[in-house]
């Protein structure tokens, strides 16, 4: 209780008074009032013969083992992100993927085909989540739910009564364990009881680390067994197309319109943001214009005022369909994080994506991208004005070494490869 009151606390302070009491109003919905939704119930009766044939021939399909992400993370959200890339993935690979929507994001009742053996399910509707879970007891292959380390909303208790079903588990370890993350004052007792667990239960449960201080951690404490490390990725063929149904919104066609370099940022605008830096890279570098797309993860955006300067642009979310559209108007793509426990145990996913766009990459010196050729180190808010200004200058025909290393990297990094990593991991004990 105390976990979810700091959370409400910190939705206010980020998004006052009225819109915290919409987001809430939504939630309290998602999580308890569609549980018990009279209208669901008596559809899943009157149609139960059908839905039954349904996941009869789902279940029929060609597959070798079953996956079920379990989590608040939505598909339907505006930062398409590792759980919708990895499931995709693990579909086209021979795994049968249930993933879990929240009726915040996703309008699915039962559940919905995306794609050859990829499910969104509604595991709000009880009777549902009965009717699969029945189903998938009767099925002789290996099984696993999956779920990120910052997930909060299955229990470990949940957790041990699906090993006792017969489930193993995949514990995707993707950030630092910390507050920030989740939008609390403490970790979330949680979120610290299921670390605690993936540390000991080496027999059911499958690590999978995405940056060497997160795998370091892992490999201190639990050792190498039944561990992967499989960072972020891209998928590189939607960089290389644009939307051509689509228009550019008229605030990024005016800054367009102003015929200035642009430098770019996608993503969470949160507290490990480097605003200082962004701000002193606009002071100097007026003939810039610097556009921030994504959302408002906090409230450090508003406190940082960098909406004071005139050649800074922030958007708001661009869907994942359409974000090449806009990004591919950067000539320089950034991720001007701060140096800290947080942004040394991440893998930006935006990296690879920034390469396979095929723009310079200005970041500061996190050491997950220290690891890569194409990407330009900044230590200090001098040296990421120096760099900008040196990629600024990088030409396609001159240059073509660099660009050459930024299609190879991107390629060296695609979301097939790192879902392939986790399977070959689960195919040795299966």
């Amino acid at each position: 209780m105390k976990d979810k009151i700091n959370k409400i606390i910190s939705i206010i302070k980020k998004d006052g008074i009225l819109r915290a009491l919409k987001k809430i109003q939504k939630y309290i919905y998602a999580n308890y009032i569609s549980k018990i939704n009279i209208f669901s119930y008596l559809y899943i009766k009157i149609n139960y013969k059908k839905l039954i044939s349904e996941l009869d021939e789902i279940l029929n399909a060609k597959y070798d083992r079953i996956i079920i992400w379990r989590s608040s993370f939505g598909w339907n959200v505006p930062l398409f992100q590792r759980p919708q890339h990895i499931s995709k993935n693990f579909a086209k690979n021979d795994c049968l993927v249930f993933y879990e929507v929240t009726t915040v994001t996703d309008k699915v009742k039962t559940w919905k085909k995306i794609e050859d053996n990829l499910y969104l399910v509604n595991f709000n509707n009880q009777e549902i989540k009965k009717m699969l879970f029945g189903k998938l007891a009767q099925i002789h292959k290996p099984k696993y739910i999956q779920f990120y380390s910052t997930d909060s909303t299955i229990s470990l208790q949940n957790l041990k009564n699906f090993i006792e079903n017969g489930y193993k588990i995949i514990y995707e370890y993707i950030d630092d364990l910390s507050p920030l993350l989740v939008g609390t004052k403490e970790l979330p007792i949680n979120i610290k009881e299921k670390y605690e667990y993936m540390l000991k239960d080496t027999e059911n449960v499958f690590a999978v680390v995405t940056a060497d201080e997160i795998e370091k951690d892992v490999v201190s404490k639990r050792g190498k067994e039944k561990l992967v490390f499989s960072c972020n990725g891209v998928d590189y063929n939607h960089f290389q197309n644009k939307n051509e149904k689509f228009a550019l919104d008229s605030e990024f066609q005016s800054i367009l319109e102003q015929k200035k370099p642009i430098i770019g940022y996608y993503g969470a605008l949160a507290s490990w943001f480097d605003y200082e830096m962004v701000k002193y890279l606009a002071k100097v570098r007026p003939e810039y214009e610097i556009v921030l797309l994504g959302i408002k993860y906090d409230d450090s955006f508003d406190n940082a005022e960098i909406n004071k300067y005139k050649n800074i642009h922030f958007l708001g979310p661009k869907d994942y369909d359409i974000l090449p559209n806009y990004a591919n108007h950067f000539q320089v793509c950034t991720i001007p994080f701060l140096i800290n426990n947080i942004t040394q145990s991440t893998s930006p996913l935006k990296l690879f994506e920034y390469m396979a766009l095929g723009k310079p990459i200005v970041t500061t010196a996190m050491k997950e991208c220290k690891k890569y050729k194409s990407v330009m180190i900044a230590n200090s808010k001098e040296e990421f004005v120096e760099l900008i200004d040196k990629a600024m200058k990088l030409d396609k025909q001159k240059n073509t070494e660099y660009y050459e290393t930024l299609k190879q990297e991107a390629m060296e990094n695609t979301w097939e490869a790192k879902a392939k990593l986790i399977i070959e991991l689960l195919q040795k004990y299966e």
